[in-house]
């Protein structure tokens, strides 16, 4: 178990925090292990967003501003969390338009626009569940083991840069800097999810990624810098805020979406005082300032996935 990880997270960290590898294959989508019913909330919500984008034709857009035309179609989607922890021991892909955290709000979000690309319709809940699938599982694949998710923002990033799928683009942002971290969050906190809580085994496996984790070269624009940074920064790029904890490197994410010359921050955010729902918050650089735990931004950049095979067999139909 021990070498298999180290083997996985060598791979990643041989990408560097720059580079720009080659897409892989998609892989298909593993096979379903739960009911439908239970892995995909708010069909009706997904059909609507998919029939608005066919007939705006959002597929011709780039992949970040097709991604914040979705993410405006969640505005006002409760906010609630722990909504992917379905089950005591199946790990599967999941997804719920009817509620989000911050998290499944990018993922959603970036899971929709990618199919657009990815496949032609008609499109189905299996659909989004397969491009979620590819975000949040190690290599893209889940094993129905809960250890296959990646659960730290930190491999996800540098797991789809490794496959091509995204980019890390932070540490080319003028005064980035390197951080260091010992990742506890989940073994010290094991009580609080499911799945650690059904199967304690899975404690010990899942400190080891934390440990490799612990390790990635992780680089993070400070609070201030994010004014000046704010000119890099595109529609749809995954935006992790940063925190003075010292046993996680993330507190938050949401994505830029550009309001004339400033970088916004949309989010689903827990707060009272913001409606607990998603939002198009402030500029990203009042944001971060507007708490002392904030200590700064990683920018991540996805990449739309090389399109299905399904695209030729459309056109022969044709």
């Amino acid at each position: 178990m021990k070498l298999r990880f180290m083997h996985i997270f060598l791979a990643i960290a041989a990408c560097g925090t720059t580079g720009v590898l080659a897409q892989v294959a998609v892989p298909p989508p593993s096979s379903p292990r739960l009911p439908l019913s239970t892995v995909f909330q708010g069909e009706s919500k997904f059909q609507a967003i998919v029939a608005k984008a066919e007939r705006e034709n959002w597929r011709s857009l780039p992949l970040g501003e097709r991604t914040i035309r979705v993410a405006r179609e969640l505005i006002g989607t409760p906010y609630q969390n722990y909504s992917l922890e379905v089950d005591d021991r199946i790990e599967s892909p999941v997804a719920n338009l009817k509620a989000v955290d911050c998290w499944t709000y990018y993922e959603n979000s970036l899971a929709i626009a990618r199919m657009l690309h990815f496949k032609p319709a008609p499109y189905k809940p299996q659909d989004m569940l397969h491009m979620v699938e590819i975000e949040r599982y190690r290599n893209g694949v889940c094993t129905g083991s809960y250890l296959s998710r990646m659960h730290q923002l930190e491999e996800v990033f540098y797991d789809n840069q490794r496959r091509g799928y995204a980019t890390n683009i932070t540490s080319r942002i003028p005064g980035a800097v390197r951080m260091h971290r010992e990742i506890h969050e989940m073994t010290t906190q094991w009580k609080a999810y499911r799945y650690l809580r059904s199967n304690p085994s899975l404690i010990e496996p899942m400190g080891k990624i934390e440990a490799q984790v612990s390790n990635l070269p992780v680089y993070q624009v400070p609070k201030s810098k994010v004014r000046d940074a704010e000119k890099y920064l595109q529609n749809g790029d995954i935006c992790a805020i940063t925190t003075s904890e010292t046993d996680s490197y993330t507190s938050h994410v949401g994505m830029i979406v550009r309001v004339k010359d400033r970088a916004y921050f949309t989010h689903a955010t827990s707060d009272h005082d913001k409606g607990r729902m998603v939002i198009i918050d402030r500029p990203i650089t009042d944001y971060v300032n507007a708490a002392a735990k904030h200590t700064g931004i990683i920018i991540c950049r996805p990449n739309d996935l090389p399109q299905s095979p399904l695209w030729q067999s459309n056109v022969a139909k044709q």
